[in-house]
């Protein structure tokens, strides 16, 4: 098959390219067309944090309907990903991951300990993909709708003890593992594995393009590091004059800034912590700074232009996190998550239409956990979570006692977990009420909140699980992950893909 012609983005081309999801790149995507025979000169890796296969479900439901399908619903290869860490300084499995030692497994090729950032179990610092495609030849690029310190990203070039070690300055408790006696363990030799993320960040110039949250992180010293290293930072890190630096001190960047960028290597941050989920930006009016918050497809499509241009270059590996499914699940706002998921799937797609075009792109989408245990629940039922006592288990005149067993609501809710039919609008642990979405499918009338929605959902509780994961794949060599795998497994497949066939 002729090599079709890259793609190349104009600044204000990539912005409106970010709204559009065609009819022809999911027809594409099902073909998988020549996808052995191009090679691997880009590799797109598309996490959504916290995205369990019902998540998915429940957002295929909410936003296309029940006969519809996501973006990444329509990838030619379907596989899964087991998510276990291990205790520190051991291989004995922990089967419930945090977001950290994930991203080091699928970046590193490790099992280690959660909370560690690009550290093997026994808090040896372990070479990371980016690291290595960067050594290689290769643009690199980070993007999250987290702050670009947080566990995700940073697995990709950083390395820590713990992931709270993000900065701006050292302290015990967010650098050091406790010990058994309560203090501190002493500081390694290497001290990188104590240095703030955020720093290193500034120090390595591992990725060349960088857009997320957590300007907060971030000092006006970092800037000059990051100036000095040859990037572009957008907006303002704060004033040198300054000791501590504030929000009034600090200038985030914004989506106009993404239409006048130049050069190969550019640090955007758009909000100080995390960025604004969209649901709550939406809401806001445009005159609030959130609303000049780019989205997770524009933030992608800026990131695809530049490193698709970047001189010299052999090709590009780009991380993007959709982190916030995984944040809104722990607070179980159900609505608030699958928001988040579609804005991620939204950006799935800006990723295949590129991979379409440019023949030579690997897209891989999948998460590192699921989160909080969300279920897709029959109407008008609560969770055993919120029970007081387990449900009965009475048959309604069955011997056989495989039919509909008697689940009495009103008995079973307990009114210290749950306090109505929604979840609350704030983060409560004790929430586990159902909450009750429309999807296309129900009458116009039907609104969110109501029991006639038909979308019913309801968290276990809000945390992570561990439960294997979905992956979708498209592109040269993306029936390598048609299979079930570990997330260790992952990095040893981009690896072979991006980095041997290079040579």
């Amino acid at each position: 098959m002729q090599q079709q012609k890259r793609s190349r983005f104009g600044p204000a081309a990539a912005l409106a390219a970010a709204t559009l999801v065609t009819t022809s790149v999911l027809a594409g995507c099902a073909t998988g067309r020549d996808e052995a025979a191009g090679q691997v000169r880009n590799i797109i890796y598309l996490l959504g944090d916290g995205m369990g296969r019902s998540h998915i479900t429940a957002a295929r439901e909410r936003f296309y309907g029940a006969s519809g399908r996501l973006t990444m619903e329509r990838l030619p290869h379907i596989g899964a990903v087991s998510t276990y860490a291990v205790e520190p300084n051991s291989a004995q499995p922990v089967l419930v991951t945090d977001s950290a030692s994930a991203a080091t497994a699928w970046s590193s090729g490790v099992k280690t300990y959660n909370a560690a950032i690009g550290v093997d179990a026994y808090g040896t610092s372990v070479p990371t993909l980016m690291e290595q495609a960067k050594a290689a030849g290769f643009a690199t690029g980070n993007v999250t709708t987290a702050e670009v310190t947080d566990a995700t990203p940073a697995a990709m070039y950083s390395h820590a003890l713990l992931r709270s070690c993000q900065g701006p300055v050292f302290s015990e408790s967010s650098c050091l593992p406790k010990k058994a006696d309560g203090g501190y363990a002493a500081a390694p030799d290497d001290k990188t594995v104590t240095t703030p993320i955020a720093r290193q960040i500034a120090r390595t110039a591992t990725a060349d393009v960088i857009f997320g949250g957590g300007l907060s992180r971030f000092t006006p010293d970092d800037q000059k590091l990051l100036q000095d290293n040859g990037y572009t930072v957008l907006g303002s890190m704060g004033d040198p004059a300054v000791s501590v630096q504030t929000a009034a001190g600090q200038r985030t960047a914004t989506r106009q800034d993404l239409g006048t960028i130049s050069g190969d290597k550019v640090v955007g941050l758009f909000n100080r912590g995390n960025m604004t989920v969209e649901h709550a930006k939406s809401a806001l009016p445009d005159t609030a700074p959130q609303r000049q918050e780019p989205s997770l497809t524009e933030m992608t499509v800026a990131a695809i232009d530049l490193l698709s241009k970047a001189k010299g270059s052999k090709g590009f590996l780009l991380q993007v996190e959709g982190a916030q499914i995984d944040k809104r699940s722990h607070t179980n706002e159900a609505a608030q998550a699958l928001g988040e998921l579609k804005a991620f799937d939204d950006a799935v797609a800006a990723a295949v239409d590129f991979a379409r075009r440019d023949g030579h792109t690997l897209v891989i989408v999948t998460a590192d956990h699921e989160g909080g245990g969300l279920g897709i629940v029959e109407p008008g039922n609560f969770t055993n979570a919120e029970s007081a006592s387990p449900p009965p288990n009475v048959d309604r005149g069955n011997p056989a006692n495989n039919g509909i067993p008697l689940r009495d609501k009103e008995q079973l809710l307990d009114p210290d977990r749950s306090r109505g039919p929604l979840n609350a609008p704030q983060a409560d642990p004790r929430t586990f009420a159902p909450a009750t979405l429309r999807t296309p499918d129900d009458p116009a009338a039907t609104a969110d909140g109501s029991p006639d929605a038909s979308l019913w959902l309801a968290y276990l509780y809000g945390d992570h699980t561990g439960a294997d994961v979905q992956i979708y794949s498209f592109g040269p060599g993306s029936e390598a992950f048609a299979t079930t795998q570990d997330n260790t497994e992952l990095y040893t497949k981009m690896h072979a893909a991006l980095l041997r066939s290079s040579r």
